[in-house]
């Protein structure tokens, strides 16, 4: 997508965030920032950073009311200030904080983009970003969520005897999303284990019902005949 001349910056800016492809790119870029690194010290603050940012570009580009934009944004930096005090000043319990307002930026990011994507006419190719970009955004979700409940239960969130490396809860999130299951993490108790079953049930439900269908409707061939001929 390049810029068209005399277009202004911030047109352009939103025409990026509509088409989804930039919110897909930082969902996939805090993927592998929580795979190759640890969710503490500025590592965290850095992965918090790109999600935030993600969040707050999938509300722009889903369309949503000036005020819950900036909302969204306020969240954001909410975030990254509480996870880099929570290096400051060393104490795990604003990490866990951090994370939960995450959770709370990912969900209305990922009920905005489903929303305008069951709000669309046509299945083109916008469609498909916006369904997998809520798909990995729900695993994005239950990761910051799975990481919030470690830094602030009394007992780790995979049991006292579990010693976790950088992407165990990442991946503990993804395979639960897909119901692979491996069962080499598992949660030790409640309520890690009710939020483990229902990323289950929405992974399935997700899949087998919107993208599977959307997949199966979308025709770009025939979409582009319609706009040559149109």
């Amino acid at each position: 997508m390049t810029r068209d001349p005399g277009e202004r910056w911030g047109h352009f800016a939103t025409r990026v965030a509509n088409a989804f492809g930039l919110v897909l790119l930082l969902v996939l870029a805090t993927y592998v920032l929580g795979s190759l690194t640890t969710f503490k010290n500025w590592t965290g603050v850095l992965t918090t950073l790109v999600a935030a940012a993600a969040a707050v570009v999938a509300l722009g580009g889903a369309g949503v009311r000036p005020l819950v934009l900036r909302a969204a944004a306020m969240l954001a930096v909410a975030a990254v200030v509480l996870a880099a005090l929570a290096e400051i000043v060393g104490d795990i319990h604003l990490l866990g904080a951090s994370s939960f307002v995450l959770v709370i930026l990912l969900l209305l990011a990922a009920g905005a983009i489903l929303r305008a994507v069951l709000e669309e006419t046509e299945v083109g190719f916008r469609t498909i970003l916006g369904a997998i970009s809520v798909y990995t955004i729900l695993g994005l979700l239950f990761t910051f969520l799975y990481a919030a409940l470690d830094r602030v239960q009394s007992t780790p969130f995979f049991g006292s005897g579990v010693s976790l490396k950088s992407g165990d809860i990442l991946f503990f999130s993804f395979t639960t999303l897909t119901t692979t299951g491996y069962g080499n993490l598992v949660p030790a108790g409640q309520p890690g284990r009710m939020f483990a079953g229902l990323e289950m049930l929405m992974g399935q439900i997700f899949l087998v019902t919107l993208v599977a269908g959307l997949v199966s409707l979308w025709r770009p061939g025939l979409l582009a005949r319609n706009r040559r001929s149109g």
